[in-house]
């Protein structure tokens, strides 16, 4: 469901009663539990492919760690929930420098810190503050990290890495995307090294009711949401 919120310009996402507001930093925000959420960070990805042969850049995980300083210096959340795949792997927490480690450990201080596991970190690297849950529910919502078709109502989860296509005055525009349905939201991966799959992909399907699906997509400065009408296969 769409709505507009006369505190905020973005649109507010109403999921199973909550509403929630989608930051451009790919974070959501949950006003009135003080809550922030983040899916997907993929911390030392770019340490896994470096190790595998690849010719990519190191600061992955320092780009992702500074963005969510700042989302969590904008909002103050007395709660920060990751929805699983914090880690890229379950070798990250040996990778991850001490530097990183203790600008996390910063951003935690003085809030509850709760991971949701993942396919990518089922158990918690070592040494790495903060409560592990396999899910969690907080009122009326249920965090995961992998959508569950036949999930009751208000489910928030990541794993699929949604990004939307739309035409926009006779040119295509695709990016990171918030997609639910008023039923249940899948988060965009908030990685720096993370892609995206196309909502209308079939990985998506029996998630969201078509008529009602919408998607919140991410620009420079602002979300902006879209009908499910407007959407584009890729």
């Amino acid at each position: 469901m769409i709505d507009r919120s006369a505190e905020d310009p973005v649109a507010a996402i109403h999921v199973a009663g909550a509403v929630l507001m989608p930051d451009p930093s790919g974070a959501l925000w949950w006003p009135s539990e003080s809550i922030l959420v983040v899916a997907d960070l993929h911390l030392e990805k770019g340490s896994a492919l470096a190790g595998r042969g690849a010719l990519v850049p190191p600061y992955d995980t320092a780009a992702t760690l500074e963005r969510l300083a700042r989302v969590i210096e904008a909002r103050r959340p007395r709660t920060v929930i990751s929805l699983g795949d914090s880690f890229h792997d379950v070798g990250a927490g040996d990778r991850f420098p001490e530097p990183y480690r203790d600008r996390l450990a910063a951003l935690q201080h003085g809030r509850d810190w709760l991971w949701i596991a993942g396919n990518h970190d089922p158990t918690p690297p070592a040494g790495i503050a903060g409560d592990w849950f396999e899910e969690l529910a907080v009122g009326g919502l249920v965090f995961r990290h992998e959508p569950d078709a036949v999930a009751p109502d208000g489910e928030i989860a990541g794993h699929l890495h949604p990004s939307a296509r739309v035409r926009l005055r006779g040119r295509s525009v695709r990016r990171r995307c918030f997609a639910g349905d008023g039923r249940r939201l899948v988060m965009p991966a908030f990685g720096a090294f993370t892609g995206g799959l196309n909502i209308l992909d079939e990985a998506y399907s029996g998630l969201f009711e078509r008529q009602a699906l919408a998607a919140w997509m991410i620009g420079d400065k602002a979300v902006y949401p879209i009908a499910g009408r407007r959407l584009l296969p890729d």
